[in-house]
């Protein structure tokens, strides 16, 4: 919320629930009379508006903002609705998904399943003591498109270790919440690392911040960072090696999300367009592992998703397609009648003896070369 913003304003990134009005500190309770003043301003500009209308239009408009006024109402029942099916429907998935935890991690076996090795490996006796559904989430995880472009190669031997991903609706603040259950790893020692986001609308949605887990990395073990060690200089008193940690890509940067500062009026525009950027991408991500990733995890595992996926796509281009086709078709009837035109007109023209031949053409268009 926040007052006037000099560079650029963030109400979208940054827009806090505002707390009770008893626990309001002197900071929110300006920030909330500024929101105010400009809820206010937004009043009066609509007042003006209205006031510039002919009285006839104006009734009409009036009208109109009392249907408007039915169809907001209308819509906060549909959202409210909508809430409560999601919820009915994630208890009864629960079940479906307790089994698949089971089945991927060994807990259970299915009936039917081989007892004895079916491949030239398990033969051998090299797998014959895998249990479940090996490497189940970083397979599923790394055919998704968007997630495959967060994990790096030193990620996997992390989430090999993955057992499940959970994720909750929460209600104070709006929002949701990802867990990522690990097995005991030579990683780091959290069993589970979690990813919440606040949400300022839950259905528009807009995002108010996240919060990750903090990894207990053990020493050397930290995939979101490289160690670069380098030999001191000639004739330097210092005979130890000179070590210097860089920050690198890792799907587990993922758990680090951008944060708003404080105070807004300390980005400029440039740097509030950049944070923007990362607040939607970390966004897309969670939402992505939320939407698809838990409730088709069998499906990205398979490959059967990606089919999908790129079916509807198939889709989507021939609908472009086509409409490209009609405007291709639309273009050339349109060349088709400015030709007639053309020839009609110098039909109907004079012959001039003195007209020099090949009149001029128009400019080629300059050819781009990449470079």
């Amino acid at each position: 919320m926040g007052g006037e913003k000099k560079s650029v304003d963030l109400s979208d990134l940054n827009n806090p629930l505002v707390p009770a009005a008893a626990a309001l500190s002197a900071e929110d309770r300006a920030g909330l009379v500024n929101a105010l003043k400009d809820k206010l301003q937004g009043l009066a500009d609509h007042a003006d508006l209205l006031e510039s209308l002919p009285p006839n239009v104006r009734t009409r408009v009036e009208f109109l903002r009392g249907i408007q006024s039915q169809h907001d109402e209308m819509e906060a029942k549909f959202f409210e609705e909508r809430t409560a099916l999601e919820d009915k429907y994630q208890k009864l998935y629960e079940p479906l998904y307790t089994k698949r935890y089971e089945i991927v991690n060994g807990v259970v076996e299915v009936d039917g399943a081989a007892k004895e090795p079916t491949s030239e490996k398990a033969a051998e006796g090299e797998d014959s003591d895998a249990k479940g559904v090996p490497d189940f989430w970083l397979t599923a995880l790394k055919t998704n498109e968007i997630l495959t472009e967060e994990i790096q190669e030193r990620d996997e031997a992390v989430l090999k270790y993955l057992k499940d991903i959970k994720w909750s609706r929460i209600a104070d603040p709006k929002g949701f919440k990802l867990e990522f259950f690990f097995d005991t790893n030579p990683f780091f020692k959290n069993s589970v690392l979690t990813k919440i986001y606040h949400m300022v609308d839950e259905d528009d949605p807009i995002l108010e911040k996240a919060i990750g887990t903090e990894i207990e990395w053990y020493p050397g073990k930290n995939v979101t960072q490289k160690v670069l060690k380098r030999k001191p200089k000639k004739g330097s008193k210092n005979t130890k090696p000179i070590t210097k940690i860089e920050e690198c890509e890792s799907f587990f940067n993922f758990f680090s999300p951008p944060e708003v500062p404080e105070d807004e009026e300390e980005l400029d525009e440039d740097a509030a367009d950049e944070l923007q950027g990362q607040m939607e991408h970390d966004y897309d991500i969670g939402s992505t592992i939320r939407d698809k990733i838990i409730p088709h995890a069998v499906s990205w595992f398979t490959g059967e998703a990606v089919q999908a996926e790129d079916f509807e796509d198939m889709e989507d281009g021939d609908e472009d397609d086509d409409d490209d086709e009609d405007d291709d078709d639309d273009d050339e009837d349109e060349d088709e009648d400015e030709d007639e035109d053309e020839d009609d007109e110098e039909l109907s023209k004079p012959k001039n003896k003195g007209a020099a031949k090949g009149g001029a053409q128009g400019e080629q268009p300059t050819e781009c070369k990449q470079q």
